[in-house]
């Protein structure tokens, strides 16, 4: 990415004016400008020159009376789903960034480009080209905490050129056989899987994964039909590199054996004498059901294979970094068997939670999980998150519900020992949740000492509400507040006008009852309320997230159509009512 585009470049610009004004800068440039009618050309020696020029130049430096735009040079047939955004605040949360680029489409990894500037950058893949196109348009000039936000394009290599499958003309048939790099041959498989392989390597070996000029990880890549990214970038200094692969379950576990023996080569070459064990990083959503009930699974594995593994603790654990290590020690062929058998049982455990979010999707009405990030998706190249579902017909791009919604109040009450974990050092979490989600959230003072729950109050659309009751349900599994086998079920009150309330009931019980049994929630209507000051009463709602989260708009959906009963305009008296016409 070292070629850049210079463009709203004045017909009286020269190479001359050009040359003077990057030696102004002092940025070096290793070739001579191609100047156009409009626009230029000029290659930099290294990608932190040309971000240096971007940076430095588009926007803000003028030549004959226009205002350079710069970025880099990306040829259309490379213009697919990769974006750099730059000027991102230099104090923005990772959180707030995900939920952000979450409202365009499917973002397949976020990573972070170092750069001498103060402010951030980073590089992200979406899942299609329209989702990337549609994240340009939007954020390309949008103001964020007083920075304006840079987006371009960068050159996608992996890039499927557009057009007719065939590689001839329209109406005509291909000449000669298909050329090896077509989608007619050495194609990657199409049965790629949906969660990726994600590795730990020690920091020393990563020199001989790649290999001279990357010829290593290229012979790799090509072998094993995979797609690896080796985030050297990440955590400068650290002592293991992550590595991600992307393809088949049976491509992934060559890719990763191919590893392991380019490290145990390593090894041995530079008499490195410690064991070298296999390290695999996981959601911690998955790792309950890979350890099984009283670790059964997990013991399985290591009968089976003949190998020792450990896991993190969940201590380690953070908003950001949801995944756990499970390392695994043995001979480089039992380590390769356990795996395929560990990666099998995360695959499942993935399958079987996207199954229940696509039916509850459908439970839901409007609701797109498009926008949700419930699995975390903070670490570059971190397995998909729950973004890659497609929404539901009708709903809308970027909003988990359809249409404007109104505001909502809902009182969730979590453990009083858990306030701490929920504020955060200084209120940062709290303050951070609050912006993730786009609700006010408040912890209400304890009713007494001995209080053994407190009351957290979430006033925001249904969209806000969701996101801020993920979180906190989140938390409290990851702060360790529930069991390692216990489900997280909270209590949940909503307001609804007294007049209302039987409704929620329904005759005899019916309509509670029912709903009950359709969200797998308890919900109670306590009887002999006394109204509050606004004529409003209680509903309890009890369960975990998804069952709560369902009560509560169903609910919601019975007060929206007594609210609309209510606007009709009554006939006059005497009228007769209108029969509607068979049709």
């Amino acid at each position: 990415m070292n070629k850049l585009y210079i463009g709203n470049v004045s017909a009286e610009a020269s190479e001359e004016d050009l040359e003077s004004i990057f030696k102004q800068w002092k940025i070096q440039h290793s070739g001579p400008f191609l100047v156009k009618t409009g626009y230029a050309f000029v290659d930099c020696p290294d990608e932190k020159t040309a971000m240096r020029a971007i940076d430095v130049l588009s926007g803000k430096v003028e030549l004959h009376g226009k205002v350079l735009e710069v970025e880099h040079s990306v040829p259309k047939r490379q213009r697919s789903c990769k974006l750099q955004i730059r000027n991102i605040p230099p104090h923005m949360q990772w959180e707030v960034l995900d939920g952000m680029l979450a409202q365009y489409g499917a973002v397949e990894s976020c990573e972070q480009v170092n750069t001498d500037m103060e402010t951030a950058v980073v590089n992200v893949r979406y899942a299609t080209r329209d989702q990337a196109r549609l994240a340009m348009e939007k954020l390309n000039g949008s103001m964020m905490e007083n920075y304006a936000l840079k987006v371009s394009y960068i050159p996608d290599e992996t890039a499927a050129p557009e057009g007719p499958p065939s590689g001839g003309r329209r109406g005509f048939n291909a000449r000669g056989p298909p050329r090896s790099d077509s989608p007619g041959l050495g194609a990657r498989p199409k049965v790629q899987s949906d969660i990726p392989l994600r590795v730990l390597v020690p920091t020393q070996f990563v020199g001989a994964i790649i290999g001279k000029e990357g010829a290593t990880i290229r012979n790799i890549t090509k072998q094993t039909h995979s797609k690896i990214d080796i985030h050297r970038k990440e955590n400068a200094g650290a002592a293991e590199k992550p590595i991600t692969i992307h393809s088949t379950p049976e491509g992934c576990s060559n890719a990763c054996r191919t590893i392991m023996d380019i490290m145990q080569k390593e090894a041995v070459d530079t008499k490195f004498t410690e064991e070298i064990p296999l390290k695999i990083l996981a959601h911690n959503n998955f790792v309950g059901r890979l350890i099984g009930k009283e670790g059964r699974n997990l013991k399985k594995i290591e009968q089976d294979t003949g190998t020792k593994i450990t896991i993190s603790p969940l201590q380690d654990l953070t908003l950001y970094n949801p995944e756990r290590t499970i390392t695994v020690k043995g001979s480089i062929d039992a380590c390769s068997r356990a795996e395929e058998e560990v990666m099998k049982k995360i695959r499942e455990s993935y399958e079987s939670d996207m199954a229940a979010m696509n039916l509850q999707s459908n439970l839901i009405p409007g609701l797109n999980l498009n926008a949700l990030g419930l699995f975390p998706s903070g670490a570059p190249g971190m397995g998909p998150s729950m973004a890659n579902v497609p929404p539901p017909p009708g709903a809308h791009g970027g909003c988990l519900y359809g249409g404007q919604p109104e505001s909502e109040t809902v009182h969730l009450f979590i453990p009083a020992l858990a306030v701490g974990a929920i504020i955060g050092k200084q209120g940062q979490h709290i303050k951070q949740l609050s912006h993730f989600a786009g609700a006010s959230i408040k912890i209400a003072p304890a009713e007494g000492m001995d209080a053994k729950q407190r009351m957290v109050i979430i006033v925001g659309p249904p969209e806000a509400q969701f996101k801020a009751q993920c979180r906190i349900f989140g938390k409290l599994k990851e702060e360790n507040f529930f069991g390692p086998k216990e489900e997280v079920k909270l209590e949940a009150h909503i307001k609804v006008p007294s007049f209302a309330a039987g409704r929620v009931i329904g005759k005899g019980g019916k309509t509670v009852n029912e709903l009950q049994n359709l969200t797998c929630a308890e919900v109670v209507v306590p009887r002999d309320q006394t109204p509050d000051e606004n004529d409003q009463v209680i509903v309890k709602i009890s369960g975990h997230f998804f069952a709560c989260q369902l009560a509560q708009r169903k609910i919601q959906e019975i007060l929206a159509l007594v609210r609309r009963q209510q606007q009709q305009p009554k006939p006059p008296s005497g009228a007769q009512p209108q029969i509607p016409r068979r049709k």
